[in-house]
C-alpha cells in the first residue's frame, strides 16, 4: 500500500527558515530523476510558491496544505505520502496532532525536537499505536542529536570490538563550535519553561536524565551545570582543562539513554554519559567557563526569533567538533570525534534532518513501528550517509 502514494517525504514547514534550508538541500542531492519523490508543505498555497520559485525549484514540484491544526489537511497528508519531515516547532505547540496523525496511520515522522518532557509525553500516548501501525517516529534529527547519539553509538561499538565490553563512563566534549541557534531553538526552550512553570511534572520531567526511559532509572549522572576542571583531558603542559555547561546537554543526554535503553543497554545499565563545552586551560579557560555558564542570552527576548536565522555566508562559515572519551575501571579508553562541515543550527542540520528521512525510507526496513532515537533505528547506516551527503566525518582519534 505505501508504495502506491505519490511522495515519499513531505517537507512541513517548507516555507519557514529551516524548512526552507531543507528544501534547497534535497533540490540539489535528490532532484526530479533521483528516485526521491518528495513535496513541499505548509499552511499557504501562496508562500508555497512563492518559496519554490525563490529557491529556483522547478515549476512542477509538488506543493501540498498542511495544516496540523485542521484533521481534514492531516488526513489527507497521511494518504499521500511515506515520511513527514517536519521543522514547525515548537513540537508541544505544533506537533500533537501531527504526531497522533502518524502513529495512528503508519506513516514515518522525522523533526528537529529538543524538548523532552514533550517527546515523553509522545512515548506515552502514542508508542504503542506507532508499534501497531508501522509509524517510525523519530525525534531530534538534527544538531539536537544527531552528531552526539551517533557519535555515542560508534565509540561504544569500537569500545566493545576492543575492550571486550563498553565504556561505563563517556565524556562528550564540545571542542569547537562557530554558528547561532535557531530561533526554532530559542521558542522550543521558552516554551519547555513555560510550560515546566505551570505544571510541576513538566519540571520533573526536565530534570531527570532518564526521562525517556519508560520503567528504567539508571545510576546517578553528572549534572553539567556549573564550570569545572576536568582532570580527564589534559592541556598542552599535561594540566587540567575547564569546561563549562553545554546547552543542548539537557536533550542530548536524554537521547543518549534513550538509544541505550532501545539497545536492550547495550552500553550497560551501568552507563554514565554527559556534556560540556571545552574553554580551555588555566585562569584564561576558566574565566571563559564562567562567561558561558553565565550567558542566559537564549532564553531572553534579546534571542533569535523563529523564521530568522544567519545568512548563506555565516552559515557557511560555521562548524563543529565535539570530542567523545570513553573510559573504564582499568584504565582502557578511546576517543571518537565527530565534526560539522556547516554552522550546528542551521547549515548542518538542514542536511542531517534531510538525510535522516532518506535513510528511515531507504536504508532501514528492518527498523520496526515505534518512537526512536536515530543510533538504533539507523545506526551505521546514517553515519554512511552523513559522512558521504552531509559534511559530517565520524573517526576514532589516537590517544
Amino acid at each position: 500500500m505505501t508504495t502506491a502514494k505519490p511522495f515519499d517525504i513531505v517537507v512541513h514547514g517548507a516555507t519557514g527558515f529551516t524548512g526552507r534550508l531543507v528544501v534547497e538541500y534535497l533540490l540539489q542531492r535528490y532532484p526530479a530523476g533521483s528516485g526521491l519523490r518528495w513535496a513541499m508543505g505548509g499552511r499557504s498555497a501562496d508562500k508555497l510558491a512563492a518559496v519554490r520559485d525563490e529557491v529556483g525549484a522547478p515549476a512542477d514540484t509538488p506543493l501540498i496544505v498542511t495544516d496540523s491544526t485542521d484533521p481534514a489537511s492531516l488526513q489527507a497528508l497521511m494518504a499521500q505520502t511515506r515520511l513527514v519531515l517536519t521543522t514547525v516547532g515548537p513540537y508541544q505547540l505544533y506537533g500533537n496532532e501531527l504526531v497522533a496523525a502518524c502513529a495512528a496511520a503508519g506513516v514515518d515522522y522525522v523533526d528537529l525536537c529538543g524538548e523532552p518532557a514533550w517527546m515523553r509525553q509522545m512515548i506515552d500516548a502514542h508508542e504503542a499505536a506507532a508499534q501497531a501501525s508501522g509509524a517510525r517516529i523519530v525525534f531530534s534529527c538534527g544538531f539536537d542529536s544527531i552528531p552526539f547519539d551517533l557519535g555515542v553509538f560508534l565509540l561504544q561499538k569500537e569500545f566493545g570490538q576492543r575492550f571486550g565490553h563498553p565504556a561505563p563512563r563517556v565524556r562528550g566534549r564540545v571542542r569547537k563550535m562557530k554558528g547561532t541557534f535557531s530561533g526554532g531553538t530559542a521558542a522550543s526552550l521558552k516554551a519547555t519553561m513555560a510550560a515546566a512553570a505551570g505544571n510541576p511534572a513538566v519540571l520533573d520531567l526536565l530534570k531527570n536524565p532518564f526521562s525517556l526511559t519508560p520503567g528504567f532509572e539508571g545510576p546517578r549522572q553528572p549534572t553539567g551545570h556549573k564550570p569545572m576542571l576536568d582532570e580527564a583531558l589534559a592541556g598542552p603542559g599535561g594540566e587540567g582543562v575547564w569546561v563549562a555547561p553545554f546547552v543542548m546537554a539537557a536533550i542530548n543526554t536524554r537521547n543518549v539513554h534513550r538509544s541505550n535503553f532501545l539497545l536492550q543497554h547495550a552500553y550497560g545499565a551501568d552507563f554514565v554519559y554527559d556534556e560540556m563545552l571545552i574553554t580551555g586551560t588555566g585562569e584564561k579557560g576558566e574565566a571563559i567557563a564562567n562567561a558561558v555558564a553565565g550567558d542566559k542570552s537564549l532564553g531572553s527576548d534579546k534571542g533569535p526569533k523563529p523564521g530568522e536565522g544567519p545568512s548563506r555566508e555565516e552559515r557557511d562559515a560555521g562548524f563543529y567538533d565535539v570530542l567523545f572519551l570513553g573510559t573504564d575501571a582499568a584504565g582502557n579508553t578511546l576517543r571518537v570525534g565527530v565534526k560539522g562541515d556547516r554552522d550546528p543550527g542551521y547549515g548542518s542540520t538542514s542536511k542531517m534532518i534531510a538525510e535522516a528521512a532518506v535513510c528511515l525510507l531507504q536504508d532501514a526496513p528492518d527498523t520496526p513501528g515505534g518512537i526512536w532515537t536515530t543510533a538504533p533505528a539507523m545506526g551505521d547506516t546514517l553515519i554512511a550517509r552523513l559522512q558521504a551527503n552531509a559534511g559530517l566525518s565520524f573517526a576514532v582519534e589516537a590517544g
